[in-house]
């Protein structure tokens, strides 16, 4: 069967479109949102949590439409696009009171995933107030974590899908383009960690990495349906020296071209960064590499 475009990882074929072109005539009462849960549906198109891949769904039938392979219904309602209008986290009440002490005297820690939680605005609006980058919505799979001492929040980390290309970790893994684009989701990107400002405990921050890293992969399996087996992050050598990554055993992989991920001119616009990486297991390497 002759291959038309392949989209997120699905060969779409000429079969597929004239499928589709029988389910947009089939249901002319439904929105492209409807259509979308009806195609899904129909392919048995899902993530690997089980959840319909509603979304990615809507981008092939666009692309399609796009190309003038397939017809689709009018925009009914253009709502806003919460990645673009966002509101600002709103800003949280909590202890400030210095902890200068030792991680034994601190007691307890406990690591809460807070991801859709009533936790959730609290660890959004710590982020923004106290992170150097404040705080942006993750977009794919993304997992969050709030760390507390007793019920004193002390530390928060943010965790996200990799990025699809990544010069220096992709060398050290050593896979194709074909393998990567396979199991580039068995990688975890750190996008944001942060020890609140208040917080000054010695080996506070290599101890939280080595226990977040730890529970990682059960975690990401539990929300997704799937495991992690690296985890990688960046450093700006501008602010900080990533002293407390390297003490939980985080490797170097090189430096970033500081160029971003839609760069068109090919020059560095943005701070260039080192690139850690942390296997998650020991055998990473070899299912990283694993063929589908």
């Amino acid at each position: 069967m002759e291959t038309l475009l392949r989209y997120r990882g699905r060969t779409v074929t000429w079969a597929d479109v004239h499928q589709i072109r029988e389910l947009v005539a089939a249901h002319p009462e439904q929105s492209r949102r409807a259509l979308s849960q009806t195609l899904c549906s129909a392919w048995d198109w899902r993530q690997a949590n089980g959840a319909p891949r509603e979304m990615v769904c809507r981008g092939l039938m666009l692309a399609l439409w796009r190309a003038g392979h397939i017809e689709l219904p009018a925009v009914r309602r253009r709502p806003p696009n919460p990645l673009s209008v966002r509101a600002r986290p709103q800003p949280v009440t909590v202890d400030t009171a210095p902890l200068r002490i030792s991680l034994r005297e601190l007691g307890l820690l406990t690591i809460v995933p807070v991801r859709r939680t009533t936790e959730e605005a609290s660890f959004n609006s710590l982020l923004q107030a106290h992170h150097y980058l404040g705080y942006s919505q993750p977009v794919g799979e993304q997992l969050k974590f709030m760390v507390y001492a007793g019920i004193r929040p002390v530390a928060l980390f943010a965790w996200s899908s990799a990025p699809r290309h990544l010069g220096p970790r992709d060398r050290f893994l050593g896979w194709s383009p074909a393998i990567r684009r396979q199991n580039i989701g068995a990688i975890a990107y750190n996008t944001r960690y942060l020890i609140l400002p208040w917080v000054e405990v010695e080996h506070l921050a290599s101890h939280l990495l080595g226990r977040m890293t730890r529970m990682l992969c059960s975690q990401w399996q539990r929300v997704y349906g799937h495991a992690v087996y690296f985890a990688e992050t960046f450093i700006d050598r501008t602010r900080y020296r990533g002293t407390c990554y390297r003490a939980a055993n985080w490797q170097y992989l090189g430096q970033t071209q500081g160029r971003g991920k839609d760069d068109l001119t090919h020059k560095p616009n943005r701070t260039l960064k080192d690139v850690l990486g942390l296997p998650l297991c020991a055998d990473y390497r070899e299912r990283l590499l694993r063929a589908p």
